[in-house]
């Protein structure tokens, strides 16, 4: 018999007790602790910037070159694309749960290398990234300031020059990125009609920023093979590239016949801007620089947290006066409430079920053999979730608050067996406790297979449903494993020691309580008995209560995973198609003010140019509503649903923009939004317009379902554009080349860039562009001119 050993050997149980229990408490200071398991499929992106370009160009030039070469790499689940009007392309390529991420890079790499000698020289100049994409954005740092010095651009910069590289350290962190990024730029604001009374074309402003702004490799004097009495060796510097906008202005673009020169300053403003002005960043209406920050899918959420949370406090001793920072947005606050709260359940579960056994066992050393072996299958079981990959989270946990009423039963078993048999043949303890083992031992091994074998197949469920089901049965499962092995080993050992016929007898203050249990027992009895009596209607009512199951489940709404109150909602923010980015921030500016007064909000980020949903977008914009503490919003008008549908109400009656309210997904990363997500998918290569159109009649159809509420899309395909007509006969018959004119147009009307400058120790870009009154309206491109191969002008 297997507890044989472990009775007449006490010691040796607790020695395995006390591993098992060590091997877990080590695991729990190792374990990850996230809200859910990663079930997020893995993600990797690859953005490009075509400057200037339509998104229908972007996605004949750049996209399908890319897509056709990324399309079968290895793991890949779907490629889901965007192209916008202000010139960026993402490619977000979706990979099989369990995928190696660093592998998936690397194959994407590797095939998007292959793809790139397809794509305009404009965008293989600016560079094809490639990189692992976290959809579960972490946590959000807002820099700020009541120095007016300190502008957007200025926090903007900050934030890229000195936080965000430090932040991306941290272990855990995927990305630390900058929303409404407005990285410095040499910005050159041409002004055509002086170039065109000067006779300078966009292309000799080009080629004279790359000639004179450069790095020269100017070699050294006296460098090997040198004189035989050569002594000295020296490197030559040289002028290199270009720093102040001064430096800039007084680029060459041509000299004269009389000794004279046309600058750069003569036919433009030139100052140190933004790379690019799609997007703006506000903190309860202020300029910030907002930092967000992007966890690794098996990365610790609240250790990385932390980390974040530290390496800003030490970071924040080095700002310039008046520069200060918050963290609005952490979506930790939610996870560490959560568990602490599943942890209180998790102990007031065990508190319980000692307090009832005590009751029925009535003695406090019969008490202490199934309370010490609860700690260690639920201990022991973090040993076993460390070995499994998994992490601390809901689901892990509610496992074992459901595992408590499991492994407590072998224990009790065993103590009631020994009790009986010490009891009614009054046998030594050993003995007793021998002859109790031999009854029950068969009995807890079959126990324990039957419980595994309703649990164990539910790990090997598919999908992501069965990755959160194979956490929450894998640990009831250890755990039941290892409460078996426990009451074969640690309980009779227990019982070998702290029990005997003397020390058996109930507490008397506790007598009342038998009594009670006995008449329960005797009712239950009779209640019994009596219904084996009329065993034909007891079937009828089992009958009728497996038609009331059905319909039930048939009926009760279903859902993946309730919402909950993470601590905020999203605002997604949409104007008319074309809309300017002015305009945009107007409207955020409303909307923050009437967020603003809402008693259950605490801050409000505003980002214009993106939207989770719409992606960028001079007419899109983000909102990120942050609610007071859940302990000030006690009462139901500043619950969650509560607040959704107040400020929904508010913002639909905008006339300007249409903005919809949500809650964030239940599962981070998973989704953008609470509910779900529908494609629609043109296999046939229709035209845009006509998948427009489909697409409005299912969102009128959906609508009109009582299941459904707040179906919407941001796709649109009737955005308000021009089209540019080139008389191609005209052109060639007056010596002009097209390539000319579409540079013109894409220098002036789109940011062109030329090569880079450095200053603060980094490396920026030089892009020039026309001034803003010269390219308002259709109008503006009759102070547009090309020279032709004779120098005549023509427009």
């Amino acid at each position: 018999m297997i507890s044989k050993t472990f009775i007449y050997r006490p010691k040796l149980a607790l020695v395995i007790s006390i591993v098992i229990t060590l091997a877990g408490l080590i695991a729990m200071t190792q374990l990850p602790v996230n809200m859910y398991p990663q079930i997020t499929p893995p993600q990797v992106q690859v953005s490009a910037f075509y400057a200037g370009a339509s998104a229908q160009t972007i996605e004949e030039t750049v996209i399908r070159p890319i897509e056709e070469k990324i399309n079968g790499v290895e793991g890949m689940m779907y490629i889901e694309s965007t192209s916008s009007n202000n010139g960026s392309a993402t490619i977000t390529v979706y990979f099989e749960v369990g995928t190696d991420t660093d592998m998936a890079q690397v194959n994407v790499q590797n095939r998007v290398s292959l793809a790139e000698p397809f794509l305009p020289q404009e965008v293989r100049r600016q560079g094809v990234s490639v990189k692992k994409m976290s959809s579960n954005m972490l946590m959000g740092v807002s820099l700020y300031s009541d120095n007016p010095d300190m502008d957007s651009s200025f926090l903007s910069n900050y934030a890229t020059n000195y936080l965000t590289e430090p932040l991306s350290r941290i272990p855990g962190v995927a990305e630390a990125s900058v929303m409404g990024d407005l990285t410095y730029s040499m910005r050159v604001w041409l002004r055509p009609d002086k170039m065109a009374s000067l006779g300078v074309t966009v292309v000799e402003v080009k080629t004279a920023l790359e000639e004179q702004n450069t790095l020269v490799a100017a070699g050294k004097l006296g460098a090997s093979p040198a004189l035989p009495n050569q002594q000295f060796e020296y490197a030559i510097q040289a002028q290199g590239r270009f720093i102040t906008p001064q430096e800039f202005g007084e680029t060459i673009i041509r000299s004269n016949l009389d000794g004279d020169f046309v600058r750069l300053k003569d036919i433009a403003r030139v100052e140190r801007g933004a790379k690019s002005y799609a997007g703006t960043a506000k903190l309860n209406q202020q300029d910030t620089g907002f930092i967000v920050i992007y966890q690794l899918s098996d990365a610790n959420a609240t250790e990385v947290a932390e980390k974040v949370k530290a390496r800003m406090e030490e970071l924040s001793k080095q700002f310039p006066d008046g520069l200060e920072y918050k963290i609005p947005y952490d979506t930790t606050k939610f996870i560490n409430r959560s568990i602490e709260e599943v942890k209180v359940t998790l102990f007031q579960a065990v508190g319980l079920v000692i307090l009832v056994v005590f009751l029925f066992l009535q003695n406090w050393r019969a008490t202490l053999v199934p309370t010490l072996a609860i700690p260690v299958s639920l201990i022991g079981t973090f040993a076993a979730m460390l070995a499994m990959g998994f992490s601390i989270n809901l689901i892990t946990l509610f496992g074992l608050v459901l595992a408590i009423g499991i492994v407590v039963d072998d224990a009790i078993i065993v103590i009631e067996n020994v009790e009986r048999i010490l009891r009614e043949e009054k046998l030594p303890i050993k003995d007793a406790v021998f002859k109790a083992m031999s009854q029950v031992g068969g009995p807890i091994i079959a126990t324990t297979l039957v419980l595994l074998a309703v649990f164990v197949p539910v790990g090997f469920m598919p999908g992501i449903t069965g990755e959160l089901y194979k956490q929450f049965s894998v640990t009831i499962s250890f755990a039941v494993l290892i409460s078996s092995v426990n009451a074969l080993t640690l309980s009779p050992a227990l019982c070998t020691l702290l029990l005997s016929a003397e020390k058996m007898k109930p507490i008397k203050w506790l007598r009342p309580f038998e009594n009670v249990i006995t008449s329960s027992t005797k009712g239950y009895t009779g209640i019994i008995g009596f219904l084996l009596k009329r065993a034909g209607r007891i079937g009828i009512i089992v009958v009728v209560l497996f038609v009331a199951t059905g319909w039930l489940a048939k009926n009760v709404p279903t859902g993946f995973v309730p919402p909950e109150d993470q601590g905020f909602v999203f605002v997604d923010i949409q104007l008319p198609d074309a809309a300017a980015l002015g305009r945009t921030d107007a409207v955020v500016q409303k909307i923050g003010d009437i967020i603003a007064q809402d008693p259950a909000t605490a801050d409000f980020v505003g980002v214009s140019g993106f939207s989770l949903l719409g992606g960028a977008g001079s007419n899109n914009a983000l909102g990120i509503v942050v609610l007071k503490d859940w302990e000030e919003r006690t009462t139901a008008e500043l619950s969650i649903n509560q607040v959704i549908s107040r400020l929904q109400g508010q913002l639909w009656a905008l006339p300007d923009a249409q903005a919809m309210v949500f809650n964030v997904p239940p599962i981070p990363g998973l989704g953008a939004s609470s509910g779900f997500e529908y494609r629609l998918l043109d296999s046939e290569g229709r035209d845009a317009a006509e998948l427009a159109g489909v697409m409005n009649g299912l969102i009128y159809e959906a609508n009109s379902r009582p299941e459904l509420q707040s179906v919407f899309s941001t796709f649109r395909a009737n955005s308000p554009q021009y089209f540019l007509e080139v008389d191609r006969n005209k052109a060639k018959a007056q010596g002009i080349t097209l390539g000319n004119i579409f540079l013109t147009l894409q220098a002036q009307l789109g940011s062109l860039y030329i090569n880079d400058f450095n200053q603060f120790g980094r490396t920026y870009q030089v892009n020039i562009q026309a001034e803003a009154e010269y390219r308002a309206k259709p109008e503006d491109l009759q102070y547009y001119y090309v020279r032709n191969n004779q120098g005549i002008w023509c427009r």
